[in-house]
């Protein structure tokens, strides 16, 4: 399965000049929703990222997603590993899991994004079902910006990522693009900000 060539054919792989959420630009964007609009896409790449897990054997009680972009993702692992699934949203600028859901004390989960750039708030989340009594066993995303190391990749993890290495990152592509600072940056056009948190 050829991830890059499935988000060109979404156009969200875009080319351009781009501020990201961490104050930083890119030449290149991941836009995963562009995507995930389209549910036999979000559904063959969920299985995709379904049969990684399962091949490892870790065992998965229900999967939980920061909100917002993981939730699509999210929702579509836990359809193909046939489990419960939660979010976690943030509330104040602090992550928090509300809306009913329960977390049982020793529940296995993995945390899902849809992109896992350095992985902050995937572990945000996963510190949510901790506490609550919750066991990460794994993290997974649709596409690794290339910080972390994920399962079958020889990417060595970087002093970003923010993922514990004692537990495993499922992914099914990396992408490795260029970032700059905002000193190091000399693109002459207006930077856009596609980004959920809108900087």
């Amino acid at each position: 399965m050829n991830i890059a060539q499935i988000y060109k054919d979404a156009n969200a792989l875009l080319e351009g000049h781009f501020k990201l959420s961490s104050g930083n630009f890119s030449k290149f964007y991941l836009q995963s929703a562009k995507v995930l609009e389209d549910p036999k896409t979000a559904k063959l790449l969920a299985e995709a990222l379904a049969v990684q897990i399962k091949e490892s054997g870790i065992k998965v009680d229900a999967v939980c997603s920061p909100a917002l972009g993981g939730l699509i993702a999210g929702f579509a692992l836990a359809t193909a590993l046939d489990v419960r699934f939660i979010f976690a949203e943030r509330v104040d600028g602090q992550m928090t899991i509300r809306r009913g859901f329960e977390v049982q004390e020793g529940e296995n989960y993995i945390i899902c994004e849809d992109i896992i750039t350095t992985g902050g708030s995937a572990l945000e989340a996963a510190k949510q079902v901790e506490n609550a009594g919750g066991n990460i066993t794994a993290y997974a995303a649709l596409a690794n910006r290339g910080f972390c190391s994920r399962v079958g990749s020889d990417l060595q993890a970087k002093e970003n990522c923010k993922l514990p290495l004692d537990k495993p990152l499922f992914a099914l592509e990396d992408f490795t693009f260029q970032m700059y600072t905002p000193d190091e940056c000399d693109f002459k056009d207006i930077a856009y900000k596609p980004g959920s948190r809108g900087n």
